[in-house]
């Protein structure tokens, strides 16, 4: 009888190992992004996936009894919460190095500041560790926003990188994160995630290793690249404690590898963790005509501020439905704003819309051509004081009554608001020399003619005599770099355009990762 027991097991387990995909038991590994013609050679090229068959399939080999008695084997229950799930997913080679030590001791003293960063993350590490699975991406990376930002997808650092993932505004632009007027991507849950999991696929492809895939991410490739070459100029080794980095990047893993050990052993560091379930926090809803901020957490029965921890790239009161056809909301709440909205009557919606600045303007009279308030105007769009709006600015002004129509495409993709400085100017009067004309006087001073006959009351064509005094109104730096002779003033502001613009966010430029904080 004992003998049939253990041919039964030992052909349960035969079967068992015909039903594996892989034969070796070791997690899934990132597939590296493929490699441009300008990119570097990887210093050290990943593991190769095992042979396949001309069929393309892995091939199958029975499991072991010392294999199957082994904890490699994949567990086949459900994950107890996401911690387990995170745990099961481990897949970069541990950190060994004192700093790592020396972070545990700093994570495990902090008790409340662990709890609340733990807590903040349970809104938004579902979908990061649902991306990476299917990425076949290691799980640790999960962990990266708690070094980042401690997953607050507010946060901007001294070098203005935002969001959970800390993107600089460059590197946000090449992955294609807006910033513009009405939204920040950088902070979108969603559009920051992929961007995030887009450029470590990139940077793990570059270098093949995780680990310098992570100082590229946070130093940037460039710098990472060439602290490699330095190294390997000087026949030194290559690797991530063997190169020479800035201390902020030299303890940027040992940071994501303290974080990984106590979320793989809680209790050797004396930590609890906070019940995150293994279950979306929550779904994305498609809005298909613009609305208030205020009118989707009054629909789905939420707080404002729960709304806006969902989806924080919302610079404005209003959602535009072309910029940002789908919201966030939690699991529970999103049939409830479905329902509601729908058994809505067909009223208005938004409460504001875009207008563009056909000229460069005041804000007084941007204010008297929308019917707003000055001050509402500046508070709202952001525009500090002494500052003139310059044309094609989108700004956020009131929806008029019975108004249905919703903000294109372009405005809100692309709107800014332009802002040039107003320029204040003084009375001032010089003496005419022998010869002296309108036109001469106009010329020297880089003012209009007609503006300068104007102040004189003269034709343009009008010459003085020696002596005569002639009024003109400069601007006061150039009246703190050129002294007119024999000169008297009388306070007297106005303002005019110069031609720098100052833009609400940078554009262009190539991917970075610099950060200071």
């Amino acid at each position: 009888m004992k003998k049939l027991h253990l041919a039964c097991l030992a052909g349960l387990l035969w079967l068992t190992g015909c039903a594996t995909t892989t034969g070796t038991g070791s997690p899934p590994t990132a597939t590296p992004a493929p490699l441009s013609k300008t990119e570097r050679t990887p210093t050290s090229p990943p593991a190769k996936p095992p042979s396949e068959t001309q069929a393309g399939q892995i091939p199958l080999s029975p499991i072991t009894l010392a294999y199957a008695s082994s904890s490699e084997v994949t567990s086949l229950s459900t994950p107890a919460d996401l911690w387990d799930r995170i745990r099961r997913g481990f897949a970069m080679p541990d950190l060994e190095h004192e700093l790592v030590q020396d972070r545990e001791q700093w994570y495990a003293s902090r008790p409340d500041y662990m709890q609340r960063m733990s807590q903040r993350s349970s809104k938004y590490l579902f979908h990061i560790v649902e991306e990476l699975e299917r990425r076949g991406m290691p799980t640790e990376l999960a962990l990266l926003p708690y070094i980042e930002s401690a997953f607050n997808p507010q946060a901007v650092s001294s070098a203005k990188a935002a969001g959970m993932w800390q993107f600089m505004p460059a590197t946000g632009n090449y992955f294609d994160l807006k910033q513009n007027a009405f939204r920040d991507d950088r902070r979108d849950v969603l559009a920051s995630t992929r961007a995030a999991l887009d450029y470590l696929q990139k940077l793990y492809g570059l270098f093949g290793d995780w680990h310098l895939a992570l100082a590229a991410y946070n130093w940037g490739e460039g710098s990472v690249g060439r602290a490699i070459a330095r190294n390997q100029k000087a026949g030194l080794g290559t690797t991530y404690t063997d190169l020479n980095m800035p201390a902020e990047t030299r303890m940027y893993v040992p940071k994501l590898q303290a974080v990984k050990n106590i979320v793989a052993s809680p209790e050797a560091f004396r930590t609890e963790l906070p019940l995150i379930e293994n279950h979306p926090y929550f779904q994305t809803v498609d809005i298909t005509h613009d609305i208030d901020v205020s009118l989707v957490a009054n629909l789905a029965g939420i707080r404002e501020d729960d709304f806006r921890a969902l989806n924080p790239s919302f610079h404005r009161p209003t959602i535009f439905a072309a910029g940002t056809p789908q919201i966030l909301l939690p699991w529970d709440n999103a049939k409830v704003f479905e329902r509601n909205l729908e058994a809505r009557n067909q009223g208005k919606n938004a409460s504001w819309t875009v207008w563009a600045a056909p000229s460069t303007m005041s804000v007084a009279e941007a204010a008297q051509r929308t019917g707003m308030n000055e001050s509402e105007l500046r508070n709202l769009n952001n525009i500090p004081p002494r500052m003139l709006i310059k044309a094609g600015s989108a700004l956020m002004v009131p929806r008029s009554t019975g108004s249905r129509q919703d903000v294109s495409s372009h405005l809100a993709d692309n709107g800014q608001v332009a802002l040039t400085p107003e320029i204040i100017t003084r009375r001032t009067t010089v003496r005419a020399g022998k010869r002296d004309t309108v036109a001469s006087l106009a010329k020297r001073y880089n003012v209009s003619v007609a503006s300068l006959a104007d102040w004189n009351d003269v034709k343009a064509s009008a010459a003085f005599k020696a002596g005569q005094q002639v009024v003109l109104h400069l601007p006061m730096k150039v009246l703190s770099s050129k002294s007119p002779p024999r000169t008297t003033s009388a306070a007297r502001s106005s303002s005019k355009p110069v031609a720098a613009a100052v833009q609400a966010t940078p554009r262009g430029g190539k991917p970075s990762k610099v950060k200071r904080r």
